[in-house]
């Protein structure tokens, strides 16, 4: 299949780093269970929390949750609902970064974990920009298959929105 249709976004290199399959399954438009509590819940936490700031930017192909204008400085925002995936959340707003350096904006991101009250400084460093590159060429790779890998059990499987998909 020509992946040339489907365009990288955060959301596939926020996925790349939990599940292929998952990469796959939401780059073909079949996507989770939406009414999934763990779903819902993240929405909600999403559209409640730090409202004084401006909410979902849309840049070409990538939808920012969050950007604030403080001291002179903007930065750019992800909501999560906890730190549980902290690796996949430092890897799509990484890839964020690297996008917006592509326009001509050299900025910085926060993570935000609301329920846990914290939020991190990401900076895209060389080697964030190797790490962006390489989910980027995995994503692409994983979409151009013919049809997903087939379903292998790792630890995200119990809380997983597409659980029923995989394993009914």
């Amino acid at each position: 299949m020509d992946d040339s249709g489907i365009p990288v976004n955060g959301t596939l290199i926020w996925y790349y780093t939990i599940c292929h399959r998952q990469v796959w399954l939401m780059a073909h438009h079949l996507t989770p269970d939406q009414q999934d509590e763990k779903v819902v819940l993240g929405r909600f936490i999403h559209e409640n929390s730090y409202k004084r700031d401006r909410h979902e930017l849309l840049i070409g192909n990538i939808k920012i949750d969050l950007v604030r204008g403080t001291g002179g400085k903007t930065l750019v925002g992800e909501i999560k609902k906890s730190s549980r995936s902290e690796q996949s959340a430092r890897l799509q707003l990484k890839y964020y970064l690297y996008v917006l350096r592509k326009y001509g904006a050299d900025i910085n991101g926060v993570l935000f974990f609301p329920e846990e009250k914290r939020k991190e400084e990401i900076v895209l460093d060389e080697g964030s920009v190797k790490e962006v590159e390489t989910a980027i060429a995995g994503v692409k790779r994983i979409i151009a298959l013919p049809v997903p890998d087939p379903p292998v059990k790792v630890h995200w499987c119990h809380s997983c929105a597409y659980a029923e998909f995989c394993w009914a």
